[in-house]
């Protein structure tokens, strides 16, 4: 299978290198992503915008000529989603990390504080507790001094969806700060944050209890849960 691995805000495709190792050794094709904009602290990232991020995964999946699985940590599962509504056909699972599809229309987060043009990692007093959780001092330090500034527009930009097939495709949410019983209980009521998953028709939920990291907080943990998505 051909796994595209698509990191959340602040961090490039070798922020995967415990998970996709592990993958490839079970015999996948592993893309682990580095976004436009987050090739390093120098890059330019003026101008780039969620549609460039989006483009840049659809190239990808047109690129191998097997089905693809899209893993979106965070912020990069509404990149998968948005994929997944270009390209549904070429689209066999989502899994979303700590994450759930945005909805037509939604911004993924323009609340972060924006420096000189673009928006770098806040400091830590800006999450919750929850996300935290397992981010020991060794764990922040080294997120810290990998981080790379995220494009502005990708933070902002509306995300823009056309095709209802999007929702045929199979979903499976690592839950790792919420949990699934909580995203069940949000997608009874009609919550908003969940309004795009009650559409899909195909939904599993996974709970990984740690903080918003998986990738750096639990790597062996999160990739059985993805390698068993896959499977499935």
């Amino acid at each position: 299978m051909e796994i595209v691995l698509i990191p959340g805000f602040w961090l490039d495709g070798a922020s995967w290198d415990e998970v996709a190792a592990p993958v490839r050794a079970a015999g996948h094709a592993v893309h682990a992503l580095t976004l436009p904009g987050l090739e390093s602290r120098d890059a330019d990232r003026s101008g780039i915008g969620l549609r460039d991020h989006v483009d840049a995964v659809v190239a990808v999946v047109d690129s191998v000529p097997d089905p693809v699985v899209l893993v979106g940590h965070s912020g990069g599962g509404a990149i998968a989603h948005a994929a997944a509504d270009v390209r549904p056909e070429r689209i066999t699972r989502v899994i979303y990390v700590d994450s759930v599809p945005l909805g037509h229309g939604g911004v993924i987060n323009d609340e972060l504080p924006v420096v000189n043009g673009e928006v770098p990692l806040p400091d830590w007093s800006a999450f919750e507790e929850e996300d935290l959780v397992d981010l020991d001092e060794s764990l922040r330090a080294r997120f810290r001094a990998i981080a790379i500034p995220e494009p502005l527009g990708v933070t902002r930009d509306g995300q823009v969806l056309s095709d209802e097939r999007r929702f045929d495709v199979p979903v499976t949410v690592i839950a790792c700060e919420f949990r699934a019983e909580a995203l069940r209980g949000w997608m009874a009521a009609g919550n908003p944050f969940v309004s795009e998953l009650t559409k899909v028709r195909d939904v599993e939920l996974v709970d990984l209890p740690t903080g918003h990291w998986p990738q750096l907080t639990r790597p062996r943990e999160l990739t059985t849960a993805i390698l068993a998505a896959v499977d499935r």
